[in-house]
């Protein structure tokens, strides 16, 4: 037996097995968290059945990739799915919900398992994800965690996090550190779509009642850029801000970021991209601190003449109501959770 389903909140709740019956590439630009990939058909056979269709004819088209989705579903029973006993509820969905999950659900029921599909597919899907951020942003009780680089905002906010309070870690959703130093090794950013999908899994988590924390951030984290709604309630949120002396932030910085001066090459082509905002002088002395691999003093430059003035300028655009103020001694693994301790009782404080 096949069974639509018609609206998101039921297939979010659906406690089984998700499959995405789309091809590879369109699952990894995105999907549904926690789904598996389980292709009708893969990238090249789509290609072939496309070129077929304006080529030769939509029948000779549709009779490969009949043939193609056949062998593919076929192979997914035999190796995938045949675990599963005759009480398994799988949901499966596609592009539009047409003849990829169509397909697959057709076979599938006649096995006997009752199989969910959504109507509309990812398509539908992706719609809702976009209406549903911006509907949990407005209500959001968004509470920012500011301060300049190397004041371990993102460490901070995951031990608030682990402590039980309520954050989104825009960082880790996006796989990055939100400078131009922040890419992180061996962790491709996702793309725009998949990155909106895994925030708004977050999101839909949240208790509006309580607050909820999240770092400071410019619109774009990397190439992943904050959605308006959300964005717009962070900029109006009050702050929580860190403050520390430069020898700490440096100290932090070089510990945190030390996969940099392990391939300090990276940083050549980060010079390269700040010679037009910094000059060439500025820009050589830093290429030259590197060659001598005099990190302390490097730190503490990019921290004075680059990661400063533009917090400075940033900061200077808006006014924020301020919630505490906390000065670090320092940011060591012992250190932070005591901050983030500090951090939630402010957060704390503003609900009552």
């Amino acid at each position: 037996m096949v069974a639509p389903i018609s609206t998101t909140s039921d297939w979010l709740s659906h406690e089984g097995m998700i499959i995405d019956a789309r091809s590879p590439s369109e699952f990894e630009d995105d999907h549904v968290t926690g789904a598996v990939n389980l292709p009708v058909l893969y990238d090249d056979e789509r290609a072939d059945v496309g070129r077929i269709y304006k080529q030769v004819s939509p029948f000779e088209a549709r009779k490969l990739g009949a043939r193609l989705a056949a062998v593919n579903i076929a192979r997914h029973i035999e190796t995938t799915l045949s675990q599963y006993d005759k009480s398994w509820r799988p949901l499966i969905y596609c592009w539009r919900g047409g003849q990829r999950s169509g397909s697959m659900a057709r076979i599938l029921a006649e096995i006997g398992w009752l199989v969910t599909v959504l109507d509309g597919g990812y398509k539908r899907y992706r719609r809702d994800v976009v209406d549903s951020i911006d509907e949990i942003s407005s209500k959001l009780d968004v509470i920012v965690l500011q301060g300049p680089t190397g004041t371990a905002k993102t460490h901070i906010l995951r031990e608030v996090m682990a402590s039980g309070q309520q954050a989104i870690d825009l960082e880790g959703l996006a796989s990055h550190r939100g400078s131009l130093l922040g890419h992180e090794p061996g962790h491709p950013q996702p793309s725009q779509r998949l990155f909106e999908t895994s925030l708004n899994h977050e999101m839909l988590k949240l208790d509006p009642n309580r607050p909820v924390l999240i770092e400071a951030e410019s619109s774009r984290i990397g190439s992943c850029h904050i959605p308006r709604m959300l964005w717009q309630r962070m900029q109006k949120a009050p702050q929580i801000r860190i403050n520390a002396s430069l020898d700490a932030r440096v100290d932090f910085l070089m510990r945190d970021y030390a996969h940099l001066i392990e391939n300090p090459s990276t940083l050549d082509r980060l010079f390269d991209s700040m010679l037009k905002r910094h000059g060439y002088e500025i820009c050589e002395n830093w290429r030259q601190l590197a060659l001598k691999r005099d990190w302390q003093k490097l730190t503490g430059l990019l921290i004075e003449q680059h990661y400063d003035p533009a917090y400075a300028r940033t900061g200077a655009k808006r006014e924020r109501v301020d919630l505490g103020f906390i000065d670090a001694g320092n940011f060591s693994d012992p250190a932070i959770p005591e901050l983030a301790r500090q951090v939630t009782t402010l957060m704390e404080t503003s609900q009552q």
